[in-house]
């Protein structure tokens, strides 16, 4: 990195840390402000050179905060809402994904290729927005839990749907069964990538007390478990969620050594910090670059479309439940549609659609527009959501 780099960088850093202070004041969530920072950035010279990819989305910020999420996540409650989750994941991301492709196709008339590509990138809530979003509200432990595992269990989900999606872009044929296969290679690819790695790991850790090799090694699983994965071809979301929670239930009792733990904590609440704060201003930063009001008929209808397809895949799809232990109360319904965020994953794979696809710049622009109303409109208005509903941590769901 050049001395301009460095300066950037350091730049960035003091913004990040001005919004974070502002915002908590104001009791507004850190990532809309940081989204509004990062817009009024890029007007400056600073922001006018400031890279987003999905390389640098999935490479560099995804591992950290996926893992760090996963860190501190209880296997058992996890493992209790499950069935719940995996249904919502798998079963939602096929419902959004259709009703979105299907409005597309018959409004705007885009071909079957874009709006599928659309619909799916579009279909899986950010776990990046919605973690961050949930950890700054304090939502209700049940709650926070349904909605953050939901989210990073369908992102692979989407994930698999993209990358059969860029196979027939490529001139493949794909059967049904074929994709199922791809499914479930990228599953449990993905699983079995994060469970190699953070055992290999531990069993490397349990041989020191020494916090800065214990902190260090965790860094190597975080991003080697999701590299790992997506080399193979498989979900490095996966990866990283099934490493961040054996880490975090295994770790603590057989490797990581009482006195390391709370090192380990801290590094990884301020790499999630840091990840946030710059993923989310580099966002800001593009969404002003954004030809936006070129496309604002078309974002009229897509943004409500996206709405209906995620009510049409929570509703119904809770209704199997309503009998048993894992049942979702009318409002846990509500929060799971309206706070359904879309970010830096709806990004990412926007920006791998292939040029070849004929809607490849509108699937860009609107990618943006929904991300921007889902973190500008959504997640400011989800604060006042929770405290109506007494839906935050300490208070009585009703």
């Amino acid at each position: 990195m050049n001395e301009a780099g460095i300066t950037t960088f350091g730049a960035l850093l003091l913004l990040a840390s001005l919004v974070a202070i502002l915002s908590r004041r104001i009791g507004l969530p850190y990532t809309a402000g940081l989204v509004v920072a990062g817009a009024a950035l890029a007007l400056s010279p600073l922001g006018s050179d400031l890279p987003l990819s999905r390389e640098i989305i999935f490479n560099l910020f995804l591992p950290p905060l996926i893992f760090e999420a996963a860190l501190q996540m209880p296997w058992q409650r996890f493992r209790d809402e499950l069935p719940l989750t995996l249904t919502l994941a798998f079963g939602g991301v096929a419902i959004s994904a259709a009703v979105v492709a299907a409005g597309l196709f018959g409004v705007f008339g885009w071909s079957w290729l874009g709006a599928a590509f659309f619909g799916v990138l579009i279909a899986a809530t950010d776990p990046v927005s919605v973690i961050a979003a949930f950890k700054e509200m304090k939502a209700e432990p049940r709650l926070a839990m349904v909605v953050e595992s939901e989210s990073l269990l369908n992102d692979g989900v989407a994930a698999v749907g993209f990358a059969i999606l860029l196979g027939l872009a490529g001139g493949a044929g794909l059967s049904f069964e074929a994709a199922l296969v791809s499914l479930g290679w990228t599953v449990a690819i993905g699983i079995g990538s994060g469970a190699v790695a953070a055992f290999a790991v531990l069993a490397i850790a349990g041989r020191t007390e020494d916090h800065l090799v214990e902190v260090t090694l965790t860094t190597v699983v975080a991003w080697g478990s999701f590299l790992l994965a997506e080399h193979l071809g498989a979900s490095g979301v996966f990866a990283a969620l099934t490493a961040g929670i054996i880490v975090g239930n295994k770790g603590w009792r057989r490797a990581i050594s009482e006195n390391g733990r709370p090192h380990v904590l801290n590094f990884w609440e301020f790499a999630a910090f840091l990840a946030n704060s710059l993923l989310f201003l580099l966002i800001g930063s593009h969404e002003a670059h954004q030809p936006i009001a070129l496309f604002s008929g078309a974002l009229a209808v897509v943004i409500p479309l996206t709405l209906l397809g995620r009510a049409l895949a929570v509703y119904p799809l809770s209704l199997p439940f309503r009998g048993t232990r894992m049942r979702l109360q009318a409002t846990y319904q509500h929060v799971l549609v309206w706070g359904g965020l879309r970010g830096a994953i709806a990004l990412a794979l926007a920006l791998s659609v292939p040029a070849s696809v004929a809607e490849h710049r509108q699937i860009v622009v609107l990618a943006f527009g929904v991300v921007a109303f889902s973190i500008l409109v959504q997640g400011l208005t989800i604060p006042t959501i929770l405290r109506r509903w007494r839906l935050a941590a300490g208070e009585a769901a009703v």
